[in-house]
């Protein structure tokens, strides 16, 4: 019996609170490599380490194309410095687009400020003109 540490999709799914649609898209996309027992998938504990990194990188925005080229690298290339030039590179890329979002965040920001405060100034003319036109008719 191998102590091998496996897992069914239903398990993974589970753990990472996803669905099998997910990691069934992943693994169409390359990203994972289950053997097959049948009509079952079984993952090792490399799909689990590469769901979760998938899955880091996500909601860190890395893009799948990103987390593929990564992975690549790791497969074709064991070296720790290239992984690590690699990541690097893939951090600044990341942090140059993240750093143009904010900029981009703030001055639509600044805009929506500016906006507001013109709808909520003309608002209160508005309001202003309103009453002094039913004041002046009541008091007719």
């Amino acid at each position: 019996m191998s102590n091998k540490i496996t897992y069914t999709i239903g398990e993974l799914a589970k753990q990472f609170d996803i669905t099998t649609r997910s990691i069934r898209f992943y693994e169409d996309e390359g990203l994972l490599s289950p053997r097959r027992q049948g009509q079952h998938r079984i993952y090792n504990n490399k799909d689990r380490v590469r769901l979760k990194l998938i899955l880091r990188g996500k909601r860190l925005g890395f893009s799948l194309a990103e987390t593929r080229r990564l992975f690549e690298l790791y497969d074709a290339d064991n070296s720790s410095a290239a992984q690590l030039e690699k990541v690097l590179e893939l951090i600044a890329e990341k942090k140059a687009s993240l750093k143009q979002q904010m900029e981009d965040i703030n001055v639509l920001l600044t805009e929506l400020t500016g906006l507001e405060q013109r709808c909520q100034d003309e608002l209160e003319s508005v309001r202003t003109t309103t009453k002094k036109v039913v004041s002046s008719q009541e008091s007719l």
